[in-house]
């Protein structure tokens, strides 16, 4: 079978490898589509991905759908032709800290597909076949396609910043940085009740992509439009320390803003007075933690993700798909792999 395979920064390669056999209580997908996500890019750019250090190769990819070709012993319900998506963590058996509760995301031991943090790293899912435990396995619904399906996983994690603030029914929002997590937080919002959404973004086409997706006012920052004032609930999603000075300006007293955009890792300089004078929460927003499943149940028919879907590629063209998705001139949304 094919594989898209990340040896090291700029190194992608489409590689054979077997096509594995289902154990008990797993099963085998044969994939059908995978989201390119920001991570699969800063393995692509960089051979890092926040602290986790490409060491070995590894296959990329996480956001994916497909159908069950096989089931291992053990498994029921699970049938072959199934349409499915899946989460893309596995646990270890340690217990989480008391005061986690049931946030499974902070987990110690996590293993999450294509990913370089542990050793050996975890393979991912951009590949024709792909093993996963049956738990990990979530059901397309009727009428909600595989390529829809492969946008469930960052949908889950849109959905999670969204629960990160808390209720949003009848507040308004804005979500500074409108790539793909940040248009799905617009969409996430608007289900979640917001009473307006606001996206703000430099970038004219994802702010249209925004506007497709529910935002009912975009702010063109790059053109000099400013951010609204007195926001009750700012979801940050564009990762860059410069934006945070006017996002903790634009937030309400008492306000929330929930940080999902990765913040770099080295010194930045950021103004954060409005912190403390205004007694912002600022709040993290890691991953997910079930929110995938509202994610499949909101897909069938509530939100339609095909404004984001902007360029697909068969995994012959891994790399320029890759390429497309890192050109910020190339006004690509989520850009799509055909793994058929």
């Amino acid at each position: 079978m094919k594989a898209v395979v990340i040896h090291g920064a700029g190194d992608l390669r489409v590689q054979e490898r077997e096509v594995p056999t289902p154990g008990a209580g797993q099963v085998l997908v044969a994939m059908e589509f995978g989201g390119i996500c920001g991570s699969d890019l800063a393995y692509y750019a960089h051979g890092t991905s926040g602290t986790a250090i490409l060491r070995t190769p590894m296959i990329l990819g996480h956001e994916v759908a497909g159908r069950i070709a096989q089931a291992g012993a053990g498994v029921s319900g699970l049938t072959e032709g199934t349409a499915v998506t899946m989460h893309p963590a596995r646990y270890g058996p340690g217990p989480l800290a008391p005061h986690l509760g049931e946030r499974t995301n902070l987990h110690h031991d996590v293993r999450y597909l294509g990913s370089a943090a542990p050793t050996p790293h975890q393979d991912g899912a951009f590949a024709q076949y792909v093993l996963a435990e049956a738990g990990q396995i979530r059901v397309l619904p009727p009428g909600v396609s595989t390529r829809h399906g492969a946008v469930a996983e960052p949908f889950g994690v849109a959905l999670h910043a969204v629960h990160r603030a808390g209720s949003v029914q009848g507040l308004d929002v804005l979500v500074n940085g409108v790539g793909p997590i940040g248009a799905l937080c617009v969409a996430a919002a608007r289900a979640r009740g917001a009473a307006s959404v606001t996206a703000a973004d430099i970038a004219p086409a994802a702010l249209q992509i925004a506007a497709e997706l529910g935002a009912d006012h975009t702010v063109n920052v790059a053109a000099g439009e400013e951010l609204p004032a007195d926001v009750p609930v700012v979801i940050e999603a564009s990762g860059a320390a410069a934006t945070l000075g006017p996002v903790l300006a634009a937030v309400a007293r008492g306000g929330v803003v929930v940080q999902v955009g990765n913040l770099p890792l080295t010194d930045r300089p950021a103004v954060l007075g409005n912190l403390v004078t205004r007694e912002v929460e600022w709040r993290g927003s890691y991953r997910f933690v079930d929110e995938i499943t509202d994610a499949v149940a909101l897909l069938a028919g509530q939100v339609d993700v095909e404004p984001l879907l902007t360029h697909t590629f068969s995994i012959d063209e891994a790399r320029l798909a890759f390429d497309t998705a890192a050109d910020p001139g190339s006004g690509a949304g989520k850009v799509l792999l055909d793994l058929g």
